[in-house]
């Protein structure tokens, strides 16, 4: 970095790398911040760094993510054998997010942990409205370079921020395979009443489904990595299908790769909507699964197209991602970044048939809360619909007449086990799912409760 100048040299691995970035950003140019960012050749041929004690911590997690990535951990100990001996503490990491502004799952902090060695089993909770996690690695020199790299690196740049320490335990002892915890040694484990049933972690060969990805067209090995802020560059790979992930700036302020429009933007553009069935209400709480929106704005002059306008760019991109190319009353939807950069409410005495609303204020919102557990529980949409705040005399027939009054055909329902607010209902198809949610999200059961209606992984 050259101080002061807004400038940064970067060494590739080869020549043959350095051509391959700079024809690939010269067609697709990146952004940082906002800000257009202009790659070209240096006049130098290789890079020397100093050794200043602020770069110390940089070199080491660089040399112990390498190590772990190769396997060779002579060469991570190094950096260690530099500052010290070879660590005594245990294999378990404690973990606190703070700042948790945006979803971190057990398979997000899977994808990151596992650059640096196998690991074994993961425990997520909640105490005291901090999201934690133990995590347990197969080494303690794992362990070790893990905490090292990334101790005190945020996620997502100003927030997601991960404090890291040694756990006392020994080791963890995992009772179910679902969301909120996993042994990745014991597959057979029940997955209990949790929404989410087990699916092993792949990483570091493949993504997670929690984090967004853009589209990507470059030469594989510059598929961009999730962003640390600040940090030595650690990445996690893009999922098979989705070549390359999004890299993530302040909130609300994303510049994707190859995602069209305008960076940072938080309106979407939904087309081939069925104008006899949709309205902007059902917009409000569809799209509303995935970020709050504020605005909806069905076109006047034509009804098949709307304009929608989400609380931040990350949750736009969060919408995108589940919601383009969902059918919806019989039409495909195509969703996508508008040009615009906000949603205009009529003006006085202007014809509108009331298809624009603003829903700023609305108390229906998921995602208003800082540090809320509607985080965690963000999945696509699904045939198996995930109830809750269901009034004690309500019973399942109750239930079941009343999605079945939505046209819906309801093959299963079950009352959580150890909570009878909740419930699991598994409808005839994905479209039935989605058309259920938004009819009865908030239903009115009187007496204060209102049904909330969520899309879940699990199956009954």
């Amino acid at each position: 970095m050259l101080k002061g100048k807004n400038q940064a040299f970067l060494e590739m691995a080869s020549e043959e790398a350095a051509v391959a970035m700079v024809n690939y950003y010269t067609t697709a140019r990146p952004y940082l911040c906002r800000q257009p960012i202009y790659i070209q050749y240096s006049n130098y041929r290789e890079l020397k760094t100093d050794n200043l004690p602020n770069q110390a911590r940089a070199q080491a997690a660089l040399q112990a993510m390498n190590a772990m990535q190769s396997g060779n951990l002579a060469t991570a100990s190094t950096p260690i054998a530099e500052g010290g001996t070879r660590p005594s503490q245990g294999s378990v990491l404690w973990v606190i997010v703070e700042n948790l502004l945006y979803p971190v799952t057990l398979d997000v902090l899977c994808q990151i942990f596992s650059k640096f060695g196998s690991v074994l089993k993961i425990i997520t909770f909640t105490k005291n409205n901090v999201f934690q996690a133990l995590i347990q690695y197969a080494d303690p020199m794992n362990a070790y370079c893990a905490k090292m790299a990334l101790d005190g690196q945020s996620i997502y740049t100003a927030c997601c921020t991960l404090r890291i320490g040694f756990s006392k335990l020994a080791s963890l002892k995992v009772k179910y395979n679902n969301e909120k915890s996993r042994d990745f040694t014991r597959l057979d484990l029940p997955s209990g009443d949790s929404q989410l049933p087990l699916e092993p972690c792949v990483a570091p060969a493949f993504g997670t489904p929690n984090v967004i990805f853009s589209s990507y067209a470059g030469p594989a090995e510059f598929a961009p990595g999730m962003g640390f802020a600040e940090a030595a560059g650690v990445s996690v790979p893009g999922i098979p299908g989705a070549l390359g992930s999004l890299t993530v700036a302040t909130p609300g302020q994303m510049t994707p790769p190859g995602v069209f429009g305008v960076p940072g933007n938080s309106v979407l553009l939904v087309s081939n909507l069925n104008p006899e069935a949709i309205t902007p209400y059902g917009l409000f709480i569809l799209f509303g699964v995935y970020g709050d929106v504020h605005r909806v704005k069905i076109m006047f002059n034509n009804k098949e197209n709307a304009l929608i306008q989400m609380a931040d760019a990350f949750q736009a991109q969060l919408a995108i991602s589940y919601l383009n190319g969902l059918t919806l009353y019989g039409k495909v939807l195509h969703t996508s970044l508008s040009k615009y950069q906000a949603v205009q409410l009529p003006h006085e005495g202007q014809q509108d048939q009331g298809l624009t609303k603003d829903y700023s204020n609305s108390p229906l919102h998921r995602f208003k809360k800082p540090g809320s557990k509607n985080f965690q529980n963000i999945f696509p949409p699904s045939a198996t619909l995930h109830l809750s705040n269901i009034p004690p005399s309500v019973t399942v027939d109750d239930m079941k007449n009343l999605f079945a009054s939505t046209g819906s055909t309801v093959k299963a329902f079950k009352f959580f086990q150890h909570n009878y607010k909740m419930a699991l209902i598994q409808l005839g198809s994905v479209e039935e799912g989605v058309q259920a949610l938004i009819a009865l999200h908030n239903h009115d059961f009187g007496e204060n409760h209102h049904l909330r209606v969520s899309f879940t992984k699990s199956t009954i």
